[in-house]
């Protein structure tokens, strides 16, 4: 089975069984309706996922594969912060009339900065030192700006990557200060985990351990009844990620460039409701 399945209804099921609710507190998101969205969670989870042995994308629940990569190349390759550059609509919410989340996730990974080798944005910068500085361990990004938060419509959830060489080994930690995790975790799980592969494929490495570290992982109260029951869904083996080989161009990649081959699921759909 799944891998991903196991760390997922793990987390799951921690987190509905010993985690903290939030409901005596005054809390910022809300529902549609306005009433409050109160969680219950846990801190401090950390998963590990070896890329080398399977790809950790869930069975118990669908999670649809090309909007991942479409959202992850429009902030890490486009580093856009326009839903306009965005093939589906789930940050429209964020937007204003022009399409702009502020100065969010792809505008600060845009920015250049000065360094003796040159001037970089911060991928880049990654794509650089991977290449020319492997042994480094100053290999890493960070879009938690605080001199930019007020002109963010929403704060970066997934703010920080570090990136670290092993041999001919690429491995990563995903820090991610907040986490809903039934809507987003195996969401931010998939597109890290592709990162990982496209930065370890062009710099001529093999992508290992992904390392995500949590530390606000949350269940939404309106979420409880779904999470008890696609923890209890049947789980298949992982499928198989193929890579268009050729690539060895960051900015090459496309959508098209990934293919899950043999990727058997749970289909049910659900209407998980999103908190502002």
């Amino acid at each position: 089975m799944s891998y991903a399945d196991k760390v997922f209804v793990e987390n799951m099921k921690d987190i509905l069984q010993n985690g903290v609710w939030d409901t005596n507190l005054k809390v910022r998101p809300r529902w549609n309706d306005g009433e409050s969205a109160h969680t219950v969670k846990k801190f401090g989870i950390i998963n590990r996922y070896d890329l080398s042995k399977e790809f950790p994308i869930l069975t118990v629940r669908k999670t649809f594969f090309k909007s991942c990569v479409d959202e992850l190349l429009w902030i890490w390759q486009k580093k856009s912060n326009n839903v306009n550059d965005l093939n589906s609509k789930i940050w429209d919410q964020w937007a204003d009339d022009d399409g702009s989340i502020g100065k969010a996730y792809g505008y600060q990974l845009g920015v250049k900065n000065k360094y003796k080798e040159g001037e970089f944005d911060q991928v880049d910068r990654v794509l650089y030192d991977l290449k020319n500085n492997p042994a480094s361990r100053r290999i890493m990004t960070n879009i938690y700006n605080f001199a930019d938060l007020h002109e963010m419509n929403l704060y970066p959830c997934a703010y920080s990557m570090t990136f670290n060489v092993s041999g001919d080994t690429l491995n990563g930690i995903l820090n991610q200060r907040s986490n809903d995790m039934l809507t987003a975790n195996n969401w931010n799980v998939v597109q890290y985990a592709v990162l990982l592969i496209m930065f370890a494929q062009v710099s001529g490495l093999r992508a290992g351990e992904l390392i995500h570290v949590i530390a606000d992982a949350h269940i939404y109260d309106r979420h409880v009844p779904l999470v008890e029951e696609i923890v209890e869904m049947p789980q298949y083996p992982a499928p198989k990620l193929l890579v268009d080989p050729d690539i060895k161009n960051f900015y090459d990649f496309t959508v098209d460039s990934f293919k899950l081959e043999n990727y058997r699921c749970n289909t049910k759909k659900y209407d998980i409701p999103v908190a502002e």
